[in-house]
């Protein structure tokens, strides 16, 4: 059902089976209180505890629709928790260059995945895009007037357009492809032929971040993989004409290029960074004066 509205619901599938071991374990043929409690006590942290309880209780609240003896216990029983988000950084177009050039050094040298790396961080920082929607693009998503977007949030897609730029070099990266013999449908491919994991991507960036001095020790917080689409964000709005009628329709495009669901989403990035607070401030103290006078 959830699938079936965009979701993808793969987090909520490991826990929920992951559950259903559990309770068939014991038996269980409906769900019930004490066993859900005596599982999310069993966890490694009360978020990962809070995490499964709520899926599982959204589950039982499916379930007892259609079967009264399918018990629900009650909501917040191990707290809210919700995690604040995190604070941008801002990346300066300087930084960006660094990695990506450094991204060239990594092993295996002459093969594909260096290259991989560096363009994909570069498209990232050109586009704005989400890890997952760059890495689940096939090579045939390239065309005439664009990258189609295929696999993006809530299952939508998009047509993004591209500056001339960006596509030389995706051509030329197409190219290198071609050249090492590299294969596979996915834009973005590794010596096995297939799109590296998100999580390999991250680490990639982080370890990459650290080494030229962009980030901190293991256990600090600092430059993230997500901040090349901020970074992409603050820009567009930091290049935006101040007049009012100009920013709301530059918003709206904005968020529908970043594929948003709604535009309040994409106005979260006015808060980001001390250029836009500053012009908000002004904007703000005109407003004021001119309705005071």
């Amino acid at each position: 059902m959830h699938r079936s509205l965009g979701r993808k619901f793969f987090e909520q599938e490991r826990l929920l089976r992951k559950f259903g071991t559990y309770a068939t374990g014991f038996g269980d043929s409906h769900t019930r209180i004490d066993r859900i409690y005596d599982w999310c006590r069993a966890t490694t942290s009360q978020n990962t505890a809070r995490t499964g309880f709520t899926f599982v209780r959204n589950f039982c609240l499916f379930a007892h629709a259609e079967d009264p003896a399918n018990q629900v216990p009650p909501a917040g029983v191990f707290g809210r928790g919700k995690r604040p988000r995190p604070t941008p950084h801002i990346i300066q177009p300087e930084q960006v260059r660094a990695i990506m050039k450094a991204a060239l050094d990594l092993p295996p040298k002459g093969m594909i995945s260096p290259f991989t790396y560096h363009y994909l961080f570069g498209l990232l920082a050109a586009t704005g895009l989400r890890i997952s929607e760059a890495l689940a693009l096939q090579c045939d998503d390239l065309v005439e007037d664009g990258l189609i977007v295929r696999d993006g949030k809530f299952g939508k897609q998009r047509l993004i357009a591209l500056q001339p730029s960006i596509r030389q070099a995706l051509e030329a990266y197409l190219a290198t492809r071609a050249r090492l013999g590299a294969t596979g449908n996915d834009l973005f491919v590794t010596i096995r032929g297939r799109a590296p994991h998100k999580v390999r991507a991250h680490v990639v960036f982080v370890r990459l971040a650290r080494q030229l001095g962009y980030r901190g020790p293991t256990g600090t917080a600092g430059m993230r993989l997500h901040d090349l689409r901020h970074t992409f964000a603050v820009r567009s709005l930091e290049s935006c004409s101040p007049d009012r009628d100009a920013v709301t329709h530059h918003m709206a495009a904005l968020s529908v290029y970043l594929g948003h669901t709604s535009v309040a989403n994409t106005y979260w990035y006015l808060e980001a960074t001390p250029v836009l607070l500053r012009d908000i401030a002004a904007a703000s103290e005109d407003l004021y004066l001119g309705e005071a006078a």
